[in-house]
């Protein structure tokens, strides 16, 4: 193998986690990082991860006989699958496969899964699972060992890595993004089901197609390629609701209110504060029409401002007769104004001298 040459592979770790391991053949820069299976779309995703985080695309990836990246074998030549053609000629390079029975021609490789077994000290759990916790760890130990010297090449990864990109080929402009996931449509319901749980999403998504998928143990739902919100993962036939998605009267319309006689037209010329007056009294009054009438007429005994702050009154406490009003406009700015009570107090109280129940024993006393 010469420069240019990605080498991948797969291998087991504990707690039923499988790792993903990737070398540039030149470079000696590593890339690992964990998953839970080995389909394709878990290894093209990772492949692409490690395209981005390599900042270019290599010229030949040489993986061994996958059985997800293989759709058969012709006279001992692994025929790739379409899917993995097509993801080789969007990135622009050559799928190969090594020789069958020859662990040499990808040792690079399968050193590099045991190496990353001791050197990244899995623990026994394997992280209990959690794929998130492993990656955080696989990404810090790959900080660590690309930039520290190789005990073979005598240079720094890193370092190499940013001359061997100046032979790659470039990453598409167009690629999509890594946390791209599946598709989904927001019922009617403000929801869509992932992996048989459901997560919400605010009230203009209904109807809509968005991407869902995981992302350090969290579900992000996305829309041309823009986050649109994050849910903690959840257990299978489980919900995980945002109040905010369901804020009563959010998108409840105001109808207009359309004036159609004079006392209607006076009675809103008082300003907003009469507006409202009407649209709460319409559930509480029967005889809204000649209460409105009524209340009119107090302007020129009260006059407008005292009138304005019994209608305000009146609205907060649902009173909606004039007869009410008038006994709002009576005591006039004396009027208690009931609040919400407000934190205790918080005095320094004198400390009392006390004694114990010794003192008073009758030997005490003699």
């Amino acid at each position: 193998m010469t420069g240019q040459h990605l080498v991948i592979d797969w291998g087991d770790a504990p707690a039923g986690l499988k790792v993903f391991c990737a070398v540039l053949a030149w470079s000696r820069y590593r890339f690992v990082r964990f998953a839970t299976d080995q389909t394709r779309s878990t290894t093209l995703a990772l492949l692409a991860e490690c395209f981005e985080e390599l900042g270019a695309v290599p010229a030949v990836v040489l993986s061994d006989r996958m059985g997800c990246l293989k759709n058969g074998i012709v006279a001992n030549l692994v025929v790739p699958h379409p899917d993995y053609l097509r993801f080789a000629a969007y990135f622009g390079f050559r799928p190969d496969f090594c020789e069958s029975q020859d662990p040499e021609s990808k040792g690079v490789v399968e050193h590099l899964v045991g190496y990353a077994k001791t050197d990244l000290a899995i623990p026994a759990d394997g992280w209990g699972g959690r794929v998130a916790e492993a990656n955080r760890a696989a990404r810090s130990w790959g900080l660590e060992v690309n930039g520290r010297v190789h005990s073979q090449t005598q240079a720094v990864p890193r370092e190499r890595l940013a001359e061997e990109q100046r032979l790659m080929r470039p990453l598409p402009c167009l690629r999509p993004p890594l946390c791209r996931g599946e598709l989904r449509k927001v019922g009617r319901l403000q929801t869509v089901r992932f992996a048989t749980a459901r997560y919400s999403l605010p009230s203009a998504w209904v109807g809509k197609k968005v991407e869902v998928a995981v992302v350090d143990e969290e579900v992000v739902i996305s829309y041309d390629g823009r986050e649109v919100v994050r849910h903690p993962l959840m257990a299978p036939s489980e919900i995980s609701i945002l109040d905010q998605h369901y804020a009563v009267g959010a998108a409840r319309p105001l109808r207009p209110i359309r004036v159609k006689t004079g006392t209607e037209r006076a009675f809103l010329t008082l300003g907003p504060v009469a507006e409202s007056f009407p649209r709460a009294a319409a559930a509480g009054t029967s005889r809204l029409a000649a209460e409105l009438a009524d209340i009119v007429t107090l302007e020129a005994s009260w006059g407008r401002q005292p009138l304005l702050d019994a209608l305000e009154r009146a609205t907060r406490f649902r009173r909606f007769k004039a007869d009410d009003l008038r006994d709002i406009l009576a005591p006039g700015p004396q009027a208690p104004n009931p609040t919400a009570p407000g934190q205790p107090l918080r005095l320094a109280l004198p400390q009392a001298p006390t004694r114990s129940l010794a003192e008073y024993s009758l030997e005490a006393i003699r």
